[in-house]
Order: structure tokens, then sequence, then C-alpha cells
């Protein structure tokens, strides 16, 4: 039961409990709506452009006329700040630390860590009680520990927390995901994830090159961005609006509850939270849907590899500054950015595999750039394909994940898919760290570093490529839903 397919709810005969769909249709506004899309998409009174908003993501572009998904919106500027505030900032905290520079990229997997094993639980407790309670709070608890930061020079109370904004985010990046796709479907369900990616890449552009600023200052003054998080916690706990239907637990009606419980096989035990569980581990049992939860990981790992080493190269191995590595991640996310309009208008048009495929190929090239790079220049350019190939795959991915599921398992299955996506991102930093301490001593840093790049830019086209041959992602060259484990 989606709320706003093509169209509007894909069950138009009974509309959710206590919601009504009246005027929330992309298709179907009444008038003041549609005055509300001409001023997001810049249409004059005569039909004319005024912004090129509608022309560069396409016909779905009115999905930012729905606000509770501006309030998703306003929440994505956050999601990406765990990473990209440390990232550029992790040649320069060896020393307020006292560690090594392997030893301070452990602030990057101490942050990606929790979300292993707690992102699933937050998906499970997204789909009993809502999405906004788990949304707010894991907003809240992000940006407290995150100012914490500032006060210590422990690097055993950094890590520890790391880990506590590690937890916030469960309750950030997944629930979005989810949130996302209780509203949409389809191509438009693309092409939203696609503008929510658009906001991830805003927010990346601008805090990591303010980080790179700032901690010229201070080591701590980066740390103090993430303050941002409570003020957008407060608005979403008051402007958002989730579907009636979601976090009633067993007080959802009985007709919903059957129909959804059929709709995903589960025999209607949609408040049953064990028949919920096996249900979920059913669909990720399927072949097709455990091959494209494990891709997930793929472009996740390739993405922190590149913001653990970034700075590594940028400042030890060209000679750059901080600034310089904060605007390498600033270009990959303009790139980011601009690259995500399109995702509905690819899923239309090519379906889901190849695009993926070629995505993940532009991006791995770009790492690959990055690491034989000579110059800053040329490394900063490289930041562009890495920026684009990610951010595209990335949506890919997370679109094909919920339209594989019911609303009764779509954020735990959207949440099962994240936590493997974490085990990527928490394992890059690592399993590379290792590897160039293993290569170091035989062939020197530098080359090290720009030979394991290089590698894992290769294995993720071959692990990649893989999978999708495999895996399911669940729409034809027409956007049309194919059929898939949820609704086989």
């Amino acid at each position: 039961m989606r709320i706003r397919t093509d169209g509007g709810d894909k069950n138009p005969t009974r509309p959710l409990p206590g919601r009504s769909t009246a005027g929330r249709s992309p298709t179907a506004r009444p008038l003041a709506a549609a005055g509300t899309e001409s001023l997001l998409l810049g249409r004059d009174g005569g039909g004319g452009v005024s912004l090129s908003l509608d022309r560069l993501v396409g016909d779905d572009a009115d999905v930012l006329a729905d606000r509770d998904f501006r309030m998703l919106l306003l929440a994505s500027l956050i999601s990406p700040m765990g990473a990209s505030v440390v990232s550029p900032v992790v040649e320069s905290l060896t020393g307020p630390y006292g560690v090594s520079t392997a030893e301070a990229a452990l602030l990057l997997s101490a942050f990606t860590a929790p979300g292993i094993v707690l992102i699933p639980l937050s998906g499970v407790l997204a789909d009993r009680y809502g999405r906004k309670p788990v949304l707010v709070s894991g907003l809240a608890l992000f940006g407290l520990a995150g100012v914490a930061l500032t006060l210590t020079t422990d690097f055993r109370v950094a890590l520890g927390l790391r880990l506590l904004q590690g937890v916030g985010y469960t309750g950030i990046g997944p629930i979005l995901i989810t949130a996302t796709g209780d509203l949409f479907s389809g191509a438009r369900e693309s092409a939203a994830q696609g503008v929510r990616f658009t906001a991830v890449g805003a927010s990346l552009t601008v805090f990591p090159f303010l980080a790179g600023l700032l901690v010229a200052f201070a080591w701590q003054y980066p740390f103090a961005l993430y303050a941002a998080a409570l003020p957008v916690a407060a608005v979403v706990w008051l402007r958002f609006e989730e579907p009636a239907a979601l976090g009633q637990g067993d007080t959802a009606d009985g007709d919903a509850s059957a129909t959804d419980g059929d709709a995903a096989g589960s025999g209607g035990e949609r408040g049953d939270g064990r028949g919920g569980v096996r249900t979920l581990l059913a669909l990720a049992s399927d072949p097709r849907v455990a091959a494209t939860l494990v891709g997930r990981a793929v472009p996740g790992f390739l993405w922190f590899g590149f913001l653990t080493y970034n700075s590594i190269v940028v400042v030890r191995l060209l000679g750059g500054t901080p600034s310089a590595a904060g605007a390498l991640v600033a270009v990959a996310s303009v790139s980011s950015a601009v690259a995500t309009t399109q995702a509905g208008r690819i899923t239309a048009r090519f379906g889901r595999p190849a695009p993926t495929f070629a995505a993940l190929v532009v991006a791995a090239g770009g790492l690959a750039g990055l690491a034989l790079a000579p110059s800053v220049p040329v490394a900063l350019a490289a930041g562009v394909p890495v920026g684009a190939g990610f951010s595209v795959s990335l949506t890919l991915y997370r679109s094909a994940l919920t339209g594989l599921a019911s609303d009764d398992t779509r954020g735990g299955l959207v949440s099962l898919g994240e936590s493997i996506g974490r085990l990527g991102s928490t394992g890059a930093p690592v399993a590379m760290g290792a590897a160039v301490a293993l290569l170091a001593d035989a062939a020197g840093y530098a080359a090290a570093v720009r030979t394991v790049s290089v590698a894992v830019a290769v294995g993720v086209v071959a692990v990649g490529g893989t999978l999708l041959l495999v895996g399911d992602m669940g729409v034809d060259a027409d956007g049309e839903p194919t059929a898939t484990a949820a609704n086989d």
C-alpha cells in the first residue's frame, strides 16, 4: 500500500485511516497545491518555466510539492555529516589526539560500526511505531554526541562519542530512505530518492569545505557543525506528518492489516512482530533479494575508501592543504548532487541494472584516477566521477530495495540493506589500512596507498557486476515494477 504512486494511493478506494489522500496526489492536486508546485518548480502563470528544476529532474520533479517530502529533504542535509565533516580533517586530528593517521581513520569506522547491528532494529521500530519518533531521536543523539566531541582530547572518549553518533545515524539515513518509499513508487520513487540524494550532495558540498577551513583555526571547530542537527530535529518533530497507518502496531484497522499482510505474503500478521520478522527473513533469503542486499555494500565501500584516503592523497602525497582536501570532497559532492537529479529519468528509460553497473565503473575510475593523480588539480578532477558514480549507484540500489517490500516490511528490508551497506563502509578504512600497512614496508607508503586504491577500484567493478547479474533491481525499462520476491 503505497501512499503516492503515479497519481495517488495505490488503493484509492480505501484511503489511509486518519489521513485523507485529497490534495496530496502529485498528479491531481487542488489549485492551492498547484500554486505551491509553481513556486517550487518555477512555473510561471503562462505555463513557461522560470527555473529549470523540472527540466533537470524530469516529469517527476513535482515530488517537491509534497510538504512531508520537503521535511525529509531537510533531514537529508544532516545525514551525510557523520563522515563528511571528519573526512577532510583526518590528517589534522593526529596531533590533538596523539595518534597515527591509521588510528585517526578509526573515527570513520567507529561512526559506521553501530549501524551493522542497530540499523535493522531501527527499521523494525520504524515499521512498528512510526518513522517520526525514530528519525527525531536519531537526529537529536547525532547532534548532541557530535557537539560533545569539541570537549575532549582523549582519543578513546572521542571514539566512544563517534559510536554514539553512529547509533544516532541508524535512526536517520535508513528512515529517510524508507519514508521516501512510503510516499512514492516506481519511477517517481527513483526520482524522489534522487532529489533527496541531491540534498545530501548539497550538504556534502558545504560541510566538508567548512570543516577544512575551520580546522585551520582550531581542531575542535569542525565538530561544532554537528549542532545543526538539533534545530532540524525540532522542525521535523513539529512539521512531519507520517501515514496514520504506520506506527499503530496492533491497533491498525483489521482490513488494512489483512490487505497489507496478504501483499507481503505474511498471511495478515501485520500486528504480529514475529510474523513481520518471519516475512522479512523469508524475503531477504530469496537469492535475488539477497544479492541486491549484498550489492548495496559495494558503493559504500568505494565511497568510504575515498573519504578515508582523499586527505592523505591530497595532503601527504601531493603536498596540498586540508582545505584542498575539503574542496575535493565538495567537488565530488557537487557531482553527486547533479547526477542524482537524473535518477528518475535513468530508471524510466533504462531500468536499474545497466545504469547501476555503469555508475560503479565510473566511480571506480574516479577512485583510481585520484590514487594516480600527479597533482592536486588532477585529484580534484577525479572527484567528479567518484561523486557521480557513487551517488547514482547508491540511489538506484536504495530505490530497488524500497520496491522489493510491502509497507509492513519496507522499513525492515531497507534497514537491513543499510546495515549491510555499513559493513562495506566500516570495512573499507580497516581493510584498506591493513593492506596499505602490509605493502608499505616493501613498496613505500605512497606506492602502497596508490596500489590499494586501484585494487579497490578493480574489485568494485568485478564484485558489483557479479552481484548485479544475480540480483533483482526491481524495475524494467519502462519504469514499472517487475515481479519480485515481494509480489511473486
